[in-house]
């Protein structure tokens, strides 16, 4: 592998000489303090300016509106997650408003937070050149920006498990209750976001009782603190699932678990192959800008100091125990989910070398990634735009605001109250609470086809609306039955197209179930009812 081209590109004329002495002089200030919260901030910047075009045509990701709805209301869970990712979403909008590009920040601020602990991690180890690549190599990965830019329950890992890690690091290494304190406060955390984290504080038991210090950390008082400490974060939720039938278990097992022997053996098989996948990525770069002999690897590899130690075992801890679980009770495991521990390997690699790139190598390293920031941000993001217009997200996203506006505006014809619930499918049913103007409440008894009840009849006297694609016809059905409960109900075809600058793309139907407040009626404005279907589509062209 090489890394010459960026250094051609960039070496070829006057400006190219003027580029190289500003990483130079930008890499020897790392100890200065500037350089990293200049590199993450400049990360944040064009990673926004890509999202921002390529998503021009598309909202949110429904994870992330579904994060949004869950954090309406302080709870200490929800029916499929723990409630981490809810209440960032609520802390968030209290400040920024409800749109595309606030829930693009908040994503990339989380995964920027990440990198900020991870650097806190890799200066324990390195200095200067070291520290920065960490991060670059962290950074070509799609990791901290396009994983993250779904922010749902593993997204929030990305800065909890660097955290967590940075502070059980420290506490292990000084034995100091404010550091143990610390350790179980963000292992918590961790858990907080998602149940998948228990495999992140079993690695570090395992790791910590692995070590050749063990006796001295076991036999102070820091691990019993953080023990302590985490176990009290964690008691309000704790005692939430216990109240409320531990709802999240009853999920996961219900959409994760069942895998046949043969099946769990390929799925726990390919996690671990998929992880060494992407962690070989940044191991090959390294190795391609530092060349060393592969005695020098292998001795720097059974040398590692103690604490490079500890976040080894760590790192093979987080990838061996999910796939050992997998393995043995069939249950999914996606590399998806183990994303948020790339760090930990990509750390003992580079700051458990014993040589150093050269300077040159660095240089080239920090344009390649820049400049392929910066060419996602103003070549693929256009194109990535304009071939959405025409072939749509596979969730509908080019269509999620047009369509709650629609449904806004059929309501208006129907009553004059606030919408309170919607439901239908259930992605056009988080966009209609997010995107719609009264912001109703998803109601879970609305969503088809996996939760589909009867309406209560105080659902019926507050009114509903429900939105399906017109090719589902299992939701329109279930929608159908359960809005002739009502005996008062409007059904409304309809078809969006998306634009873009003008030019016409994709189209989509859609069907609209209204069900007036139970004191109204429909209007004499209203669209037909239901037996008059065909008097009721109509095309409706998306904004740009």
């Amino acid at each position: 592998m090489s890394l010459a081209l960026p250094a051609i590109a960039i070496a070829t004329n006057g400006s190219g000489v003027r580029w190289r002495k500003a990483l130079t002089v930008w890499i020897d200030a790392v100890e200065d303090g500037w350089a990293v919260p200049a590199l993450i901030a400049g990360f944040v910047a064009v990673w926004m300016a890509y999202f921002s075009l390529a998503y021009l045509g598309g909202d949110l990701h429904q994870d992330v509106i579904e994060t949004w709805s869950l954090g309406r209301s302080f709870e200490w869970g929800s029916t499929k997650h723990p409630p981490l990712m809810g209440w960032a979403a609520w802390a968030w909008t209290t400040v920024f408003p409800l749109t595309n590009w606030s829930f693009n920040l908040l994503a990339l601020t989380n995964g920027a937070a990440g990198l900020w602990a991870v650097d806190r991690i890799s200066r324990r180890f390195a200095r200067g050149d070291k520290r920065l690549t960490v991060l670059l190599l962290l950074m070509l990965l799609p990791v901290y920006q396009l994983h993250a830019q779904r922010f749902n329950a593993n997204a929030v890992l990305l800065s909890s498990w660097p955290l967590a890690t940075w502070c059980f690091l420290r506490s292990f290494e000084t034995r100091h209750a404010g550091w143990a304190v610390a350790a179980g406060l963000t292992a918590a955390l961790a858990m907080l976001g998602k149940y998948y984290s228990i495999f992140l504080i079993v690695s570090f038991a395992i790791a910590a009782l692995c070590h050749s210090e063990r006796r001295a950390y076991f036999t102070s008082s820091a691990p019993w603190i953080a023990a302590l400490s985490g176990l009290a974060a964690l008691a309000p939720h704790i005692l939430w699932l216990a109240t409320t039938g531990a709802q999240p278990f009853s999920h996961a097992v219900e959409h994760h678990v069942g895998k046949s022997a043969a099946a769990a053996l390929v799925e726990a098989g390919g996690f671990v192959v998929a992880m060494a996948g992407i962690v070989g990525i940044p191991g090959l770069i390294w190795l391609a800008m530092t060349r060393p002999r592969p005695s020098q690897v292998l001795n720097d590899a059974l040398s590692l100091g103690s604490g490079l130690r500890l976040l080894a075992m760590i790192g093979i801890g987080t990838v061996t125990l999910p796939a050992m679980v997998s393995a043995m009770f069939g249950t999914d495991m996606p590399p998806l989910w183990g994303l948020q521990g790339v760090f930990l390997f990509v750390i003992v690699i580079v700051c458990g070398a014993s040589y150093q790139a050269p300077r040159e190598m660095t240089v080239r390293l920090a344009a390649t990634t820049i400049w392929m920031a910066v060419l996602a941000a103003i070549v693929v993001a256009p194109l990535h735009a304009l071939y959405r217009n025409y072939v749509p997200l596979n969730e509908g996203r080019n269509f999620y605001q047009p369509a709650a506006a629609e449904l806004d505006r059929l309501w208006r014809t129907t009553s004059d109250r606030p919408l309170a619930h919607v439901g239908g499918d259930d992605g056009l049913a988080f966009a209609a609470a997010f995107y719609g103007a009264d912001h109703p409440r998803y109601e879970a008894a609305l969503v088809h086809p996996h939760e589909l009840q009867t309406p209560s009849t105080t659902l019926t006297a507050q009114g509903w609306a429900a939105l399906c694609y017109d090719t589902d016809l299992s939701c329109v059905g279930g929608m159908q039955q359960a809005a002739a409960l009502a005996k008062r109900s409007v059904r409304v075809d309809f078809t969006l197209r998306t634009k873009l600058f003008g030019w016409p793309g994709a189209s989509q139907g859609f069907v609209a179930l209204i069900v007036p407040p139970a004191a109204e009626a429909p209007t004499e404005n209203a669209p037909d009812a239901p037996q008059d279907v065909s008097a009721a589509r109509r095309m409706i062209p998306a904004a740009d």
